[in-house]
């Protein structure tokens, strides 16, 4: 196995990105990835479910028995793994330095339990919080969506709560985005991130 310690060095600090549902994570990101396309990359996960029609294997997902992930999590090699309906879903280190290696900034986009995992390891990454204003305007823009059952969208607000919550204690992200106002809150992203931005660019430039 790959010294995750000294490779992690040799690139961009990571950076993670959490938040419930709903919050405006995946407008944030589109929005990033426009204006950087260059800059960031996505590590590609490991999951046990079958390829859906279309889906490429080291591309969408790598596709793993349950055996072979269940080995590479008892031996260390994932900085957060989870079930999802049946099927296990990972992020290893080895498909984050295969990012840092292109020097990019690895995105990872995870919830609660991946930031909580991803504090007990040695990736020292850049951990960001989007938050919406409140709940009742977190609850309409699911609503307005009209892609939930009351049933599921009941489960997403309750994550959601517990979501922010956690988010408030003290010392678990560097900074708290407020996606109140999308242009305010891409403001605030992208001053948090110029830094390493600024890192990649030179070393590009140079490259």
């Amino acid at each position: 196995m790959r010294d995750a310690t000294t490779k992690a060095m040799a690139g961009p600090r990571p950076v993670v990105l959490s938040g419930p549902s709903g919050a405006g994570k995946s407008t944030l990101l589109k929005k990033l990835m426009k204006e950087y396309d260059s800059v960031f990359g996505f590590s590609v996960s490991h999951t046990t479910r079958n390829p859906r029609p279309g889906e490429e294997n080291g591309k969408d997902y790598h596709y793993v028995t349950r055996e072979v992930m269940q080995a590479g999590i008892d031996n260390g090699e994932f900085i957060e793994n989870a079930v999802f309906s049946g099927n296990m879903y990972g992020t290893s280190k080895a498909a984050v330095q295969d990012v840092q290696a292109k020097n990019l900034i690895c995105i990872l986009d995870i919830d609660m339990q991946g930031v909580r995992n991803i504090k007990k390891t040695d990736l020292s990454p850049i951990y960001i919080s989007i938050q919406p204003p409140s709940m009742a305007v977190l609850e309409k823009r699911l609503r307005d969506r009209k892609t939930e059952s009351e049933e599921s969208l009941q489960k997403r607000l309750h994550a959601a709560k517990v979501d922010m919550e956690y988010s408030k204690e003290p010392g678990i992200f560097d900074v708290i985005i407020i996606n109140e106002d999308l242009e305010d809150a891409y403001g605030k992203l992208k001053d948090t991130l110029i830094e390493e931005i600024t890192k990649v660019k030179k070393v590009s430039m140079s490259s």
